[in-house]
């Protein structure tokens, strides 16, 4: 068995050859020579009793992160788990899956929401994302894995209407003006149009596809492999939807927005941002809530859609969303549409009991 320092930072890594001929180098995380020495001498113990007697090996979090990574890969986060994991890897790189422990990742925490976490986000929403990483590769490691007891408890904050992210809608009169503004650029005038008309995300209009349109039909669809939720979305195609098709039929072979002969890669370009500036609104830039984005044209059209009377149940079909909570956030927007069903319990319980107290003898008329 040998220990050796390795880095800048001096810190201590232990190698030698297993019970079973594996060959094992990891960190001690230590740069005090000692404290590597019984390291070392504990962990080749540990490797003769999983040998000898059969015991449960130790895994290492690095151990955990690379078989999580290969399960995961069809997740469409998972370039952002890999720049989550990255963004970790010095506060959990050098444990073994037993020593993540609460304190550590209180540790976390308090960095991320002190102002030191990734990009300077310092809210309890971006330590509530990091932390139920790490809390699902835990818990893949304890139940499906086996190479942990238990999991240990991974609390997260609560993210009410407070702390949720809100968001922003146009009305009808900011809409038309911004459409005024994009004019002279056609392609970026019609995207937005078309999103306003159908509430799809900005991928699904900018990587539209003509065979993913049926123009008599009055349909369109997005895959499952362009879908947020991994489901085939049904586009239903009014009239104004229909409108901006028809000028964009035929100027491309496969797509359908184009500019210069190009598919269009991204709508959040300098003349959407600048038309914004223009009518008073500031484009969304980094972390500020109040800044306008393309995807709030999205909450825009489900917005209308409340605001006009469309169920949240129908509003959650036309939306693709995977579930019903995600459309409660605009059910406050609809009171007269709900107000309508109050009536359905009005009654005659109540109206009987006023009828009968107007009729009923008076105190005075019971004592004659």
């Amino acid at each position: 068995m040998q220990i050796y320092q390795r880095g800048k930072r001096g810190i201590w890594w232990v190698r030698f050859t297993s019970t079973d001929h594996r060959r094992i180098r990891v960190s001690t995380g230590t740069t005090d020579k000692k404290a590597a020495q019984e390291y070392a001498d504990k962990l080749k113990a540990d490797s003769w009793r999983v040998c000898k007697l059969g015991d449960r090996p130790r895994r290492s979090w690095q151990e955990a992160v690379i078989r999580f990574l290969k399960e995961t890969t069809h997740k469409r986060a998972h370039a952002q788990d890999i720049a989550k994991l990255k963004w970790l890897d010095p506060y959990l790189g050098n444990l073994m899956l037993d020593e993540v422990r609460p304190d550590v990742l209180r540790s976390i925490r308090d960095r991320i929401e002190g102002g030191h976490g990734p990009k300077g986000g310092s809210t309890r929403a971006n330590s509530n994302r990091y932390l139920a990483l790490v809390r699902s590769i835990l818990r893949k490691a304890a139940g499906e894995w086996d190479w942990l007891d238990r999991p240990p408890v991974i609390k997260l904050h609560s993210e009410g209407p407070g702390s949720r992210q809100e968001y922003r809608w146009l009305t009808r009169t900011q809409a038309d003006r911004l459409l005024l503004r994009l004019k002279p650029h056609r392609h970026i005038a019609d995207m937005m149009r078309f999103t306003l008309a159908t509430g799809l995300r900005e991928r699904n209009v900018t990587g539209l596809r003509w065979s993913r349109v049926d123009m008599p039909r009055k349909v369109a669809w997005v895959s499952p492999s362009e879908s947020k939720s991994r489901r085939a979305i049904s586009v239903p195609l009014n009239e104004d939807a229909i409108r901006v098709l028809g000028y964009w039929h035929r100027r491309h072979p496969d797509h359908v927005f184009v500019w210069r002969g190009r598919p269009v890669k991204r709508a959040n370009t300098k003349a959407w941002r600048d038309a914004l500036r223009a009518e008073g609104l500031k484009p969304h830039r980094g972390k500020h809530q109040e800044n306008f984005r393309w995807h709030d044209l999205r909450h825009t059209w489900a917005t209308w859609h409340v605001m006009a009377g469309t169920p949240l149940e129908v509003l959650q079909q036309l939306g693709g969303w995977s579930s019903f909570e995600m459309v409660l956030r605009y059910a406050h927007l609809a009171p007269s549409h709900v107000a309508a069903y109050a009536s359905n319990v009005s009654g005659t319980n109540l109206a009987r009991f006023e009828n009968e107290s107007q009729c009923a003898p008076t105190e005075a008329g019971l004592k004659h």
